[in-house]
């Protein structure tokens, strides 16, 4: 079904940057253009759900530069999910902005808003792509449109950040993820993304292993080590880059991106047979642990969540290399669980820094007397990467624990056991010194982050409690997925 709102869906964060720009001599008029486009784009993403779950694929062709392989968009379930996310978490980053730029006194905001929303028209390219060749620009897009917020405040640090930021990202897509699109290319004739994959019937066991192993580490945005030190560089960033990079577009289009090509290009079934998919698993593995214990150890509160960003975004790596169909629905829900969860603990953070300049863990004992809202709402997302019961961080482990026994998978059952109380040692302590211990540098009085940094805290908070209760959307179109 052609669909033209699809480019209009890309274009209008694009729109919306130039108006930032034009806007830029006028705070208000400027971070109104940015909340209204953000608005806008998520009615138009809202506007295409129905289709999708009735079993359509809007489609449209942007350009055909190579005939053979168009740069296009095509809306299935798995880039309808990730599209709805973004769009609705840029609503609510652009809230969170307004006051910490503020509130923090940053430099260069105007630059800020309209690379964010070039950011955001390039990951809803991501979600949308219908080809390996449209997924790969814009990748590159959106590597390249967040350089600049990485590297925001100008220091030395930041650029050298920057520099590890675009030599990871840009080093491994183009030496492993393009050289593997070329590879299926050769293989196929075709770079489409297909129900049931491609390569069945044209790449071997070794092969398909190979091209899994290309495509694992050069989509580096997924974080799986040796390739994550990009992750916990970016963290000079101020805070509402650390929730994009974390929660709305960066991250999440690297594991989005691997799921997308084991459902759509290896196919499930296909899949299985790949050699060397053990030791791609027991690497995916070996992140979540890896990353869950150097979050112990880091007193800095931004450091601590990078890393657990690390370890959490392997659990969709391993749902998809399980290829199972309970893997492949908990590694799509967890997109949605961990980005309202993990955007929350970096709201929280930033909101701390903003109130009362404090950024060590050490430094927060009492805090949560003078910032009950903020620190209540770190506690709850949380239990949410927890994975307790009440919250919507449980469903997704719940089903990839299923896809893990599917699978006959008993260690991934065990790491991901393993991996919800090394969550509980790293996170848990925060809320808790921060209500239960009394500090001489805690005031007496509630004083609080500017208030729409407080009101996007809510809103993600309650998120995590609501995709709890309204899990079943999310659901039928993971289930949608695996059953085409």
């Amino acid at each position: 079904m052609e669909t033209p709102a699809l480019i209009f869906c890309v274009a209008l964060p694009l729109a919306g940057a130039a108006l930032v720009v034009a806007l830029g001599r006028w705070p208000n008029l400027r971070e109104a253009a940015s909340l209204g486009a953000a608005g806008w784009l998520f009615l138009e993403v809202l506007a295409l759900l129905p289709a999708v779950e009735a079993g359509e694929r809007p489609a449209a062709v942007l350009t055909a530069v190579i005939p053979e392989i168009p740069i296009a968009f095509e809306v299935e379930p798995l880039g309808m999910m990730f599209a709805l996310v973004a769009s609705f978490l840029w609503i609510v980053t652009t809230i969170y902005s307004i006051g910490y730029m503020r509130g923090h006194g940053e430099s260069n905001q105007t630059r800020f808003y309209a690379c964010f929303a070039i950011a955001i028209a390039s990951a809803i390219g991501v979600a949308f792509a219908a080809n390996l060749l449209t997924l790969f620009v814009f990748y590159e897009v959106l590597t390249l449109s967040t350089y600049p917020l990485v590297t925001h405040s100008g220091t030395d640090e930041a650029r050298r950040a920057g520099r590890v930021y675009l030599g990871i990202l840009l080093g491994t897509s183009i030496a492993f993820q393009l050289f593997a699109i070329l590879w299926v290319w050769v293989l196929t004739g075709e770079t489409g993304f297909r129900d049931g994959g491609i390569l069945a019937g044209h790449a071997g066991p070794a092969a398909t292993g190979a091209l899994l192993l290309l495509f694992v580490f050069g989509i580096g945005k997924a974080a799986v080590m040796p390739f994550h030190r990009w992750l916990s560089a970016a963290m000079v960033a101020p805070t509402p880059v650390s929730a994009l990079l974390h929660a709305v577009a960066v991250v999440k289009a690297g594991v989005f991106a691997v799921l997308k090509v084991v459902v759509y290009v290896f196919g499930p079934g296909h899949l299985a047979t790949a050699t060397g998919a053990g030791w791609l698993l027991a690497i995916a593995a070996l992140t979540v642990i890896a990353g869950s214990l150097v979050a112990m150890r880091r007193d800095n509160l931004k450091a601590r969540l990078a890393y657990s960003t690390v370890s959490q975004l392997s659990y969709i790596v391993m749902g998809a290399l399980l290829a199972s169909a309970w893997g492949i629905v908990g590694a799509g829900l967890h997109i949605v669980m961990h980005a309202f969860a993990k955007i929350t603990l970096f709201f929280c953070a930033g909101a701390v820094l903003v109130a009362h300049h404090r950024t060590e863990v050490s430094e927060l004992d009492g805090i949560g007397r003078a910032m009950p809202i903020t620190m209540g709402a770190f506690l709850v997302a949380s239990l949410s990467i927890v994975g307790l019961p009440l919250l919507g961080g449980m469903w997704s482990k719940w089903y990839l624990a299923l896809g893990a026994i599917e699978a006959e998978r008993y260690a991934v059952l065990a790491v991901l056991m393993l991996s919800s109380l090394l969550s509980v040692a790293y996170l848990l302590p925060i809320p808790v010194r921060a209500f239960a211990k009394r500090s001489p540098k805690a005031g007496s009085g509630v004083e609080e982050a500017p208030w729409p940094c407080v009101l996007a805290i809510v809103i993600t908070a309650a998120g995590c409690l609501a995709l709890f209760w309204y899990a079943d959307r999310w659901l039928r179109l993971m289930e949608q997925l695996v059953r085409t």
